[in-house]
């Protein structure tokens, strides 16, 4: 239900299946990133305590994005640093994944709605840098490994 894309020992996305379902809260990202994914599965009246985040100086080295899938079937592509492709996998309505780091295309199989978050502020051109991708036809999709 969860997994975890990785090259050469560096991680490229988490996806959490849309199947993902435990009591409590769990963290699926190590501390260090500098974008944190949870899940929290809470009974009725469960509590959590009022609180504001505190000023804490952070350094962002690159954009991680969490796409959260509403509707519809997306094909994500995901290329090395170099952009080299390798590897696709489909994702559905209710499934997340975090993009940390490597390269990322996407095609739309059935029309999706979906929410993007990623860190700000938002750099326009100079955030990314655009490269021609693989066609529908070169695509090696995999099924998800659960872990």
């Amino acid at each position: 239900m969860i997994e975890q894309i990785s090259y050469k020992n560096q991680l490229l996305a988490l996806i959490v299946s849309r199947q993902f379902n435990k009591p409590g809260t769990h963290f699926f990202t190590p501390n260090e990133l500098s974008q944190q994914l949870a899940y929290m599965h809470h009974p009725t009246g469960k509590v959590i305590e009022p609180h504001v985040h505190n000023a804490v100086s952070r350094q962002v080295q690159y954009t991680q994005e969490v796409l959260f899938i509403k509707k519809g079937t997306l094909r994500v592509d995901f290329y090395s640093n170099q952009q080299c492709y390798l590897e696709s996998r489909i994702l559905e309505a209710g499934d997340v994944i975090l993009l940390v780091t490597g390269g990322h295309g996407f095609e739309v199989i059935e029309e999706v709605e979906m929410f993007e978050v990623k860190q700000g502020p938002y750099v326009g051109e100079q955030d990314k840098t655009r490269f021609v991708g693989i066609t529908t036809s070169e695509a090696k999709v995999s099924e998800c490994i659960s872990i």
